[in-house]
């Protein structure tokens, strides 16, 4: 059944560093493809935005078998950023979201900085409200987390990304380095307009009776539950440091967890391995954070943001 968000009187929309959103909430990038899959479950054009499965320039296979493990309150995984493509998501899924009404984020992945900016400028003629620049993934070998590590890295993909457009730019950032603080001044520095974090934390798995690793690169990303209080601990630090909106995510599966991000200083917020578990997830956030603003009296959810008191 699809289903939408509840009626309300509390005013929900936010601003993104000039992506507007109908509400706070948007989708983990790699946890809900384009939308398809989920508006049998979910009216994809009433979330705040769907953040799309990260795109290349061409192809990629992504990385081999097993690339999927379940673990304690949450789960590993090593995809390595499997997609078809920017010219196949222009042509079947950027048109969709625009037919069904909803606020597309495209998730930009590459090998290379030369290859971020060809997919950037590869969508400018496409119905796309914003850009997410994944530097932080950690299962490729090459850009992702390589780039999101080095602050002088950060600076300089970030400011060829922003030279090649004038649409909303957030940079996804990982949670894989010593100072996140420093790498978001690094963005910010370079043009970015919001940061989205956290990316997944590098974990691993091991098979004891096979005395192997549970996935075939060894290592991959941790999400679900079991990451939320770094998660938080890394949104409270980086909207301290900087002045760009954040887009906060990791381990959200209820309004509470999203209630909790915003008062840590999330404008926003991003649903993702719950959708897997749970694919009315995303409404469920956004109907949890409208019975806490009625519950405790707040009449526009901007009021959350940031108001952590401690």
């Amino acid at each position: 059944m699809q289903r939408v968000p509840r009626e309300t009187n509390v005013r929900l929309a936010v601003d993104l560093g000039g992506l507007a959103m109908r509400n706070p909430v948007t989708v983990g990038s790699g946890t809900f493809g384009a939308g398809r899959e989920y508006h049998d479950f979910v009216d994809v054009s009433t979330l705040g935005a769907v953040t799309t499965k990260g795109v290349s320039l061409n192809g990629w296979e992504g990385n081999p078998q097993p690339r999927i493990a379940e673990t304690p309150s949450g789960m590993l995984n090593s995809i390595g950023l499997q997609n078809p493509g920017v010219e196949h998501l222009k042509a079947h899924e950027l048109p969709w979201l625009a037919e069904v009404g909803a606020t597309a984020v495209v998730n930009v992945s590459g090998h290379s900085m030369g290859e971020y900016v060809a997919v950037i400028e590869a969508l400018e003629d496409a119905p796309v409200a914003a850009y997410e620049v994944n530097i932080s993934c950690p299962n490729v070998d090459a850009g992702g987390m390589a780039m999101g590590c080095d602050p002088c890295q950060v600076e300089q993909v970030v400011g060829l990304c922003r030279a090649a457009t004038a649409r909303p730019l957030i940079v996804k950032l990982t949670p894989n380095v010593t100072d996140i603080a420093e790498i978001a001044r690094a963005a910010e520095a370079a043009g970015a307009d919001a940061v989205s974090l956290i990316n997944t934390l590098l974990g691993m798995a091991v098979d004891a009776r096979r005395r192997r690793p549970m996935l075939a690169r060894v290592v991959g990303g941790l999400s679900g539950p079991a990451v939320k209080p770094v998660a938080l601990r890394m949104v409270w630090q980086v909207a301290r440091a900087v002045d760009v909106p954040v887009l906060g995510m990791g381990g959200i599966s209820t309004g509470t967890d999203a209630v909790e991000f915003m008062l840590a200083g999330a404008t926003a917020v991003a649903v993702g391995a719950a959708n897997f578990a749970n694919p009315h997830a995303t409404v469920d956030v956004i109907d949890g954070i409208i019975d806490y603003c009625e519950e405790q009296g707040v009449s526009d959810v901007n009021e959350l943001i940031g108001a952590l008191e401690c």
